[in-house]
């Protein structure tokens, strides 16, 4: 064997050893690869059936929400009457109902104010009936 032959003898032998060090990770990666695959099939097998519930969830949710919208829509109507209600109640008794409440008020504020102006002039005499006591008391001794 002369030189040239043991030289390509050992490049052969290089080249085979650096394709079976670089096949060791070229398998664990396709391995890694088909375990990959394996789970994103698996993944999407499961994803189904929670995609469809989902699906069906939004649907109710959806019809509950147009039943919310009408009873909304109730509710304005209900508050728009009740406030036409009020207003015709304002407007056909509110009125005489507060002329009535003026008017008691002013019976009773009147009918206090006698009272104590009843009380002053019962104290004011009490007090000059004193007075002329004592006076005729002392024109007396």
């Amino acid at each position: 064997m002369s030189a040239g032959e043991w030289a390509g003898l050992i490049a052969a032998l290089a080249v085979v050893v650096l394709v079976l060090l670089l096949a060791v990770p070229l398998l664990k990666l396709g391995r890694t690869l088909d375990e990959t695959t394996l789970t994103i099939r698996q993944v999407r097998e499961q994803s189904q059936p929670i995609l469809s519930q989902a699906s069906t969830t939004v649907t109710h949710v959806n019809a509950n929400l147009e039943r919310v919208d009408d009873i909304t829509g109730n509710a304005a109507n209900v508050s728009s009457n009740v406030a036409a209600l009020t207003s015709v109640f304002a407007a056909t008794l509110g009125s005489p109902l507060i002329k009535v409440a003026a008017f008691s008020y002013g019976v009773r504020s009147a009918a206090r104010k006698k009272r104590e102006g009843q009380a002053l002039a019962d104290a004011q005499r009490s007090a000059k009936d004193e007075r002329r006591a004592r006076r005729s008391s002392r024109r007396a001794d």
